[in-house]
């Protein structure tokens, strides 16, 4: 059926106007040319990066991991690249109370073979102490390394929330890159598809046309409620909405290793 954007025998409230098929390929064409102009500049920005001085830093520096304190040289595991994530902590705080943007980018990085591949490795930093920090991230289920850069100097320590990147030569070490931020959404994979979705991520400070749905307000720290995103989503493995000793995001609660395998068929959504 051929209809115009406004045409009120066709048009759904809240949701994109009915167009047909030609229509909808010419405004995707007008589109199309932004997104390849945001492209091309993402691809200079990113030539910009690369062109940066370095810092040098001391690798014999320690952190401590599951074996014990290490020189942080190890992170690299051999090879000349490496990516970290500095997860903020909340001393003495449960499981559940630790950062939920920090908790959803480690999520997201829990494997890096395709990095490991192209000769770079990843590991998650945090300012917390190992005994608070290893239970957690067995609790959590993550698969990267994790280790405590607690009392250790920037930019191996210092401020957490960011994507560090640096450089090994030898035994020579050196920072190349850091952002914060919205800079750290690229590890977020989700982010970027629901950007690509007529709801987006339905979150208050979206720019959305009118009657669109919004789902959440970003509440970090609160249970779950009505208006949060899904990420701060929390509940027991019956479901039940929760914010105690045994909650968990709950989009978490099927990552594998996560339940018991007879109660996976119980994880609860919002």
């Amino acid at each position: 059926m051929t209809s115009t954007p406004d045409d009120p025998t066709t048009a759904l409230p809240g949701r994109p106007p009915v167009v047909d098929l030609a229509t909808w390929q010419t405004a995707r064409d007008e589109l199309l040319v932004r997104e390849k102009a945001h492209t091309r500049e993402g691809d200079a920005l990113a030539a910009a990066r690369r062109r940066l001085p370095m810092v040098e830093l001391d690798g014999t520096a320690e952190v401590v991991g599951p074996d014990g304190p290490v020189p942080f040289l190890d992170l690299f595991q051999g090879r000349d690249e490496l990516v970290v994530y500095k997860h903020m902590w909340y001393d003495g705080a449960p499981h559940q109370g630790q950062c939920e943007g920090c908790t959803t980018t480690a999520w997201h990085a829990k494997d890096a073979v395709y990095l490991n591949v192209r000769g770079v490795s990843f590991a998650v930093l945090t300012s917390g102490p190992w005994d608070e920090v290893a239970p957690f991230v067995e609790f959590m289920g993550y698969t990267q390394p994790w280790y405590s850069v607690r009392d250790v100097a920037a930019p191996v320590g210092g401020d957490m929330g960011h994507i560090v990147c640096f450089l090994r030569d030898g035994d020579r070490v050196f920072l190349t890159y850091s952002t914060t931020g919205r800079g750290n959404e690229p590890v977020n994979g989700s982010l970027g598809l629901l950007d690509m979705t007529p709801y987006g991520r339905g979150e208050a400070w979206e720019d959305n046309p009118a009657g669109r749905p919004v789902i959440g307000d970003v509440r970090e720290g609160y249970p779950a409620e009505g208006r949060q995103s899904c990420w701060y989503w929390r509940s027991d493995a019956d479901g039940v909405a929760t914010w105690g000793p045994t909650s968990r995001p709950v989009p978490q609660w099927t990552r594998p290793g996560a339940t018991p395998v007879e109660t996976l068929g119980r994880h609860g959504h919002h």
